[in-house]
């Protein structure tokens, strides 16, 4: 007999960076979350940083997930999620000091890994190690991410769940801290941590973590099923995923919408509508290649407009990210691998002003023409963008909350993008506050 489904059931959207992230991420879910109940972080960890601008008020989040800024939606913290619970702890209390009610709304899964202070010095090390032996640096944030996920999948890490037990707890920390002692003090030249400091922290963060302990996938489904929708939030960008991404320049998790099931403890037919964001423009931040990279420095420049008018510094490490044109190549490598239901196109304004406009159309790679970024990195990395040209604007789209009033200009970029990608624009943000928004389809609505 067929299985009859629940009509009741929510529907679910997955908000994904389809760029080398920092695509304004934070915003757009902030915004969409009116219309859910509940936000989850499926991937990552504090290397990730979304800024929201709240009736004039910025407001950086890290590990929490933007939907904390909504009075009465739960927040959750899913098993893909490595967990630093010092950092987690000190990011509450920063929200609580701004009026925010925390506690009684995060949930994190038992099932994420823990960050531990001898994966960030193993990570600062590796970096300076690679700097000084002229390897080339990966660009991490040293936050201790990359060592955190390589326990993970070796099935050596202390998850949130050991934090319960303290003897299993003391067990795994002795074993695991002699290992990664091991590297530091020999090929990374670095210094050994001492197990009681580490122990008695934990222990102590334990306390106060406890509370919000929680069998998330569960939750997760219990609430769809009873008609509550979901807002699944990733953090980075595509091109910086761990699979998918130009490797090794990329970050340590799979930033795509289908680890959105997999790093929260859902079914994938729990993932209804998947919206890529997408900056009208392109950044990235640390090493690795970048096709329509424009030099930032000389003022009067096209960088140096992307860099300065977009305020274009990362978020967590407040490095300058790297600015060019709109690289729609990428971009269609992005939507194939995420299944990009729609796309929403933020910081349009900065492109306000522009005497002429590019988009990276395809490449030009040892002698051929090809329209979608390559696999592999070096030869990202050999490739010679080639543009269509479109007139700029001199009209502000600065806070514009109708398609018909932007620019005939932008109108026309826009249309250009969608019918290269294939994919359509849903939305389109003019501007870092909620209310800056033209919306011409629905993500939860149709």
């Amino acid at each position: 007999m067929q299985q009859q489904t629940n009509a009741a059931a929510g529907h679910n959207v997955v908000v994904v960076g389809t760029q080398w992230g920092d695509e304004g991420k934070g915003k757009v879910v902030d915004w969409l979350t009116d219309h859910a109940e509940a936000v989850v972080r499926f991937q990552g960890g504090h290397n990730a940083g979304h800024t929201l601008v709240i009736k004039g008020v910025k407001t950086a989040l890290q590990l929490i997930p933007s939907g904390i800024m909504r009075d009465g939606v739960a927040c959750f913290i899913g098993n893909g999620v490595v967990v630093d619970p010092t950092h987690l702890l000190s990011e509450i209390e920063r929200l609580e000091g701004i009026g925010l009610d925390v506690r009684s709304r995060l949930y994190v899964s038992e099932s994420c890994p823990l960050i531990l202070p001898f994966h960030v010095e193993v990570d600062r090390a590796r970096e300076a190690l690679r700097e000084t032996s002229g390897a080339g640096k990966i660009g991490t944030t040293g936050k201790g991410i990359g060592p955190a996920y390589e326990d993970k999948v070796a099935r050596r890490a202390l998850r949130v769940q050991d934090l319960k037990h303290p003897e299993r707890f003391a067990a795994k920390l002795r074993e695991l801290l002699a290992l990664h002692n091991v590297a530091l003090t020999g090929y990374l030249k670095s210094s050994a941590l001492e197990f009681q400091p580490i122990f008695d922290h934990a222990m102590k963060v334990a306390e106060q973590l406890k509370p919000m302990l929680a069998d998330v996938g569960y939750m997760l489904h219990t609430i769809n099923r009873r008609g509550g929708n979901i807002l699944f939030e990733g953090a980075q960008g595509t091109l910086l995923d761990i699979d998918h991404g130009t490797y090794p320049y990329v970050t340590s998790s799979n930033c795509v919408a289908g680890n959105a099931a997999a790093g929260s403890g859902v079914g994938p037919d729990m993932l209804h509508y998947i919206l890529g964001i997408t900056k009208a423009y392109t950044t990235r931040v640390g090493s690795g290649p970048f096709p329509t990279e424009l030099p930032m420095d000389e003022p009067g420049t096209v960088g140096h407009h992307l860099s300065t008018v977009g305020q274009e510094r990362g978020t967590v490490t407040g490095r300058p990210r790297r600015c060019g044109w709109l690289d729609a190549a990428a971009l269609k490598r992005s939507i194939i691998i995420n299944g990009i239901s729609g796309l929403c196109i933020t910081k349009l304004d900065v492109l306000d002003g522009l005497s002429e406009i590019k988009v990276c159309v395809g490449y030009e790679l040892n002698g051929k023409r090809i329209d979608i970024l390559p696999l592999d990195a070096d030869d990202v990395a050999a490739c010679v963008p080639i543009y269509d040209t479109f007139p700029g604007w001199s009209d502000t789209t600065f806070g514009v909350t109708e398609w018909d009033k932007l620019p005939l200009n932008a109108r026309r970029y826009l249309e250009r993008v969608q019918e290269f990608i294939g994919a359509p624009i849903d939305m389109v943000s003019t501007g870092p506050d909620r209310v800056h928004t033209i919306l011409l389809k629905h993500p939860y609505r149709g």
